[in-house]
C-alpha cells in the first residue's frame, strides 16, 4: 500500500468530522490508501460519530479503520502505534484539528519520492482565515534561544518563510509525511515527550541518522491551533508545551545548556507582557504564564496530569 492517512483525536469530534471529510475531498486518485483514526479515550462521542461517517461515507468508508483506546495516552505515543499498525509505505500524519487543502496529499508525495534520502515533508501550515503560519524551523540549540531572545527568531530560526520547496531543521507534525521505514529505523516517537516537541525529537534523531527533513510549501493545510485557541485547557497546555521544549534541551544539549535555554526562552515573554498591558484585545497574563512555565517548566499540572485524571475517572466508571 502506497499511503496510510494517521490521525490522532483527543476530544475534537467536530474538528475530526472536518478532517476525514478534508481526507476524502483531497484524496489523489490512483494512490492506494487507507485512513487510521485513533481515538484517545475521547469523552464527546468522537468514535461513535466516525462509525456513523464510515457508514455514510460509501466505498471510502471501507478504507477507514477506527482504533478506540481504553485509557488516554500522549500524542507521541499515539503517533508511534499508528506508524507501527500502518501498512502504507509512506505515512501522513494529521491532528484531528488540520485540514488538507486540495492538492497537498500529491505535493507531499512528490517531494519524498524525488528525494530518496528525505524521511518527512511537513505541508506548509494556515490558520483557521487562512493566514500562513510558521510550521518550519531550525532545531532548537543555545544559538536559536539567543536569536530568539534577541527578538531575530523570523530571522534566524523560522524556515518556512518563501515558495520554494527546501531542507529545514524541522517541521511540525500536524500535517507531516512520514516514510515509515525511516520511522522505523529510529524507533519511531519518544514517548517521553507526551505533547510538544515530539516531532522536533522525532525528526532530530531522523536527522542524525543521515536522513533530511523536507518543508512544502506547495502543500497547504489548515490547522486550528489549540495552544493559541484553547484557552480553557491554556495554562495545562502551556505547561506541556515548556516541558517539552526543556525536555529536548536536556536530552539534546544538556542540562546546562537547558538551564541558559529556559531564562532566555523566558525573556521573549517579558516584553510582549508589558505590551499586552496598553495594546487592546491582549492578554498580559498568558504571556506572564508562558514566562513564569518557560522558567520552571517542572512546575504546574500539564496534560498528562490531566489525562491521568481522565484515565482514573474511567476506571471508575
Amino acid at each position: 500500500m502506497r499511503l496510510s492517512y494517521c490521525v490522532v483525536n483527543t476530544s475534537g469530534r467536530e474538528d475530526l468530522l472536518a478532517c476525514l471529510g478534508a481526507i476524502r475531498a483531497t484524496h489523489p486518485d490512483g494512490v492506494e490508501a487507507e485512513v487510521l483514526v485513533l481515538d484517545n479515550a475521547s469523552d464527546d462521542g468522537s468514535a461513535d460519530a466516525v462509525r456513523a461517517w464510515i457508514a455514510s461515507a460509501g466505498e471510502f468508508g471501507g478504507r477507514v479503520r477506527l482504533i478506540e483506546l481504553e485509557r488516554r495516552t500522549g500524542k507521541s505515543e499515539n503517533d508511534s502505534r499508528l506508524l507501527r499498525e500502518a501498512r502504507g509505505e509512506l505515512c501522513l500524519l494529521l491532528n484531528e484539528d488540520s485540514e488538507l487543502r486540495p492538492g497537498a496529499t500529491e505535493a507531499l508525495i512528490a517531494a519524498l519520492e524525488a528525494d530518496p534520502a528525505a524521511a518527512a515533508a511537513g505541508a506548509q501550515l494556515l490558520s483557521s482565515a487562512g493566514d500562513k503560519l510558521g510550521c518550519a524551523w531550525r532545531l532548537p540549540s543555545l544559538g536559536t534561544a539567543f536569536a530568539s531572545a534577541l527578538f531575530l527568531h523570523r530571522l534566524l530560526v523560522t524556515e518556512s518563510n518563501g515558495d520554494e520547496l527546501r531542507e529545514v531543521g524541522w517541521v511540525q507534525s500536524s500535517a507531516m509525511l512520514v516514510r515509515r521505514e525511516a520511522a522505523e529505523q529510529v524507533g519511531y516517537l519518544d514517548a517521553a515527550f507526551f505533547v510538544y516537541s515530539d516531532e522536533t525529537d522525532f525528526e532530530k534523531r531522523l536527522r542524525d541518522a543521515g536522513w533530511t527533513i523536507l518543508f512544502v510549501p506547495a502543500a497547504r493545510a489548515v490547522h486550528h491551533e489549540q495552544l493559541a485557541t484553547d484557552r480553557s485547557a491554556g495554562e495545562r497546555r502551556v505547561t506541556e508545551f515548556h516541558r517539552g521544549r526543556d525536555r529536548y534541551m536536556r536530552k539534546h544539549h544538556g542540562r546546562a545548556a537547558a538551564a541558559i535555554a529556559r531564562v532566555l526562552s523566558a525573556w521573549t515573554y517579558v516584553p510582549r507582557a508589558l505590551a499586552a498591558l496598553v495594546l487592546p484585545g491582549h492578554d498580559p497574563g498568558w504571556y506572564w504564564l508562558h514566562a513564569s512555565r518557560a522558567l520552571r517548566p517542572d512546575r504546574g499540572e500539564g496534560l498528562r496530569e490531566a489525562a491521568d485524571a481522565h484515565n482514573r475517572t474511567l476506571a471508575q466508571t
